[in-house]
C-alpha cells in the first residue's frame, strides 16, 4: 500500500512517462495482463490508456490490472491510468546495466583522461620553458 507522499512522488514521475499500455475493445485480456506484468517488472511505473472502444472506464481497467498483477493504482485521470509495482531486487540487478548510460559514461571518462593527458603535457612544457629561461638568464648574467 502506498502512502500519499509516495503516491504524489509517483504521479510526478508519471507526468513525463510515455503511455506504453493500451487497452482496446477486448478489455482486460490475458495478453494485456501479461504485457502489464512484463512492463511492471522492467519499469516499475507503467502508464496506460483505455481506448474509447473498450467499454470500460480507466478506473475499472486500473482496478482489474491491479488485482491481476498485484500492483498499486497510482492515478486515474480521464482515460489514462498509472500503475506501480516495486520490482524484485534480482530483476533490478539485471536491468541496471543500461548500454546507453554505459556508453555515455565511457565517453565522459575518455574525455576526462584526454583532458588530463593534455593538461599534463602543457604543464611539462611550461616547466621545461621555465627551466630554459632560467638557464638562459644565468648564462647572460654570468
Amino acid at each position: 500500500m502506498l502512502s500519499s507522499k509516495d503516491r504524489a512522488a509517483l504521479r510526478g514521475q508519471a507526468n513525463t512517462t510515455e503511455v506504453i499500455l493500451h487497452v482496446g475493445k477486448g478489455g482486460v485480456t490475458e495478453a494485456v495482463i501479461e504485457q502489464t506484468r512484463q512492463a511492471l517488472a522492467a519499469r516499475e511505473l507503467v502508464k496506460g490508456k483505455v481506448l474509447e472502444s473498450a467499454g470500460m472506464t480507466a478506473r475499472e481497467v486500473c482496478d482489474a490490472l491491479c488485482q491481476a498483477t498485484g500492483a498499486d493504482g497510482v492515478q486515474c485521470i480521464g482515460a489514462i491510468f498509472v500503475l506501480y509495482k516495486k520490482a524484485p531486487e534480482q530483476v533490478k540487478a539485471k536491468l541496471k546495466k543500461n548500454p546507453v548510460r554505459e556508453g555515455v559514461r565511457a565517453r565522459r571518462e575518455a574525455k576526462r583522461s584526454e583532458r588530463e593527458r593534455r593538461n599534463q603535457y602543457f604543464h611539462e612544457q611550461a616547466v621545461q620553458k621555465a627551466i630554459e629561461r632560467r638557464i638562459a638568464r644565468e648564462n647572460r648574467g654570468g
